[in-house]
């Protein structure tokens, strides 16, 4: 992982690698900074946790991943290929092998297509015929369980959540993706379905060897799905390492307050705290220095005098903070 004035530790090895990404949009009040040099790498077959409060540029960051959202600045490779200025016929051929599911699974479905040929739009546009289309409709559909005829000719709109959602899965494996990007693919759905869908993509990832990007605001369906973890914080990165070794030990006061915003069932196990104070600032006009900084219990005026760059804390972890907390809680 690497942050802004820091080495890639894995980016020769990595699937996906973003270096100093920045993401803006301009407006009459100002410049929208949404995402500003933001670092890592996943490597194949990671499944990397991008959590933050809602506005961190979580999911604007997994957008710019497959040009979704115009890049600013900062490079992507995919697969040693370096495509942030990729033409856009050159994208679509590259999205065959990277796909999204998103938040809304209703919404992102063609509301006057059957399912079965959601599923398999992008074969028919590269040129599948009938029959290979046919027949990879039903074996993607059996896959995420919506095998046989009651599915296969229903519109979007006859479809629960989760069986909305399962057909944004089919349609994102149909193509033989190698990277899935997952933008808060459980937060629109009944706390009942959230497993299922969950235990689902880990199915899957196992099954087509696929590296995993998730994308989400809830602490605890990241670690149960993640193997690294990136904690985002008003466009910048806050931390990375391993989720264990991040949600057991975080380093950055942001991420010990995140994790203590989570309810516990066991009393003796409360708040860690300090508590945060105030709200997010504005994007149009983010904080100097550290922009964690005005919420910050354990800041100090370098905080504002000095932006603090990703570096190893500890070994595996990293944290943008003067101050990283230490490993007791």
């Amino acid at each position: 992982m690497a942050g802004s004035g820091t080495a890639h530790l894995r980016g020769d090895d990595a699937l996906l690698t973003v270096e100093d990404l920045v993401v803006e949009y301009p407006g009459k009040a100002g410049t929208v900074q949404a995402v500003s040099k933001v670092s890592f790498d996943v490597l194949p077959g990671e499944t990397l946790g991008i959590v933050g409060e809602s506005g961190c540029g979580k999911s604007t960051t997994g957008r710019a991943l497959l040009r979704l959202d115009q890049v600013t600045a900062g490079r992507i490779r995919f697969d040693g290929e370096w495509i942030e200025n990729a033409s856009e016929r050159r994208m679509r051929t590259l999205r065959r092998h990277m796909q999204m599911i998103f938040q809304d699974p209703v919404a992102s479905l063609n509301p006057r297509r059957a399912v079965k040929d959601i599923v398999v739009e992008s074969l028919a546009i590269a040129g599948a015929s009938a029959g290979e289309r046919a027949e990879a409709s039903a074996d993607v559909l059996a896959k995420v369980g919506l095998s046989g005829e009651r599915f296969t000719g229903m519109l979007p709109r006859q479809l629960s959540g989760g069986q909305a959602q399962r057909v944004a899965i089919a349609r994102a494996l149909a193509v033989g993706p190698r990277l899935l990007l997952c933008d808060e693919p459980v937060s629109a759905l009944d706390v009942s379905v959230q497993a299922q869908i969950l235990n689902l993509i880990a199915d899957l990832k196992a099954e087509y060897d696929l590296t995993v990007v998730f994308i989400a605001h809830d602490l605890g369906v990241v670690r149960t799905i993640s193997d690294n973890v990136l904690v985002m914080y008003l466009g910048k990165v806050c931390e990375f390492g391993d989720a264990a070794e991040v949600y057991d030990a975080p380093s950055h006061p942001y991420t010990r307050a995140l994790l203590d915003s989570v309810p516990l069932t066991d009393p003796d196990q409360g708040f860690a705290g300090p508590a945060l104070e105030g709200d997010v600032p504005s994007p149009l006009s983010p904080p100097t220095g550290c922009r964690f900084r005005t919420r910050c219990p354990l800041a100090e005026d370098r905080c504002a005098a000095e932006e603090p760059q990703v570096r190893e804390v500890r070994p595996g972890q990293y944290a943008a903070c003067h101050f990283p907390m230490d490993r007791e809680r």
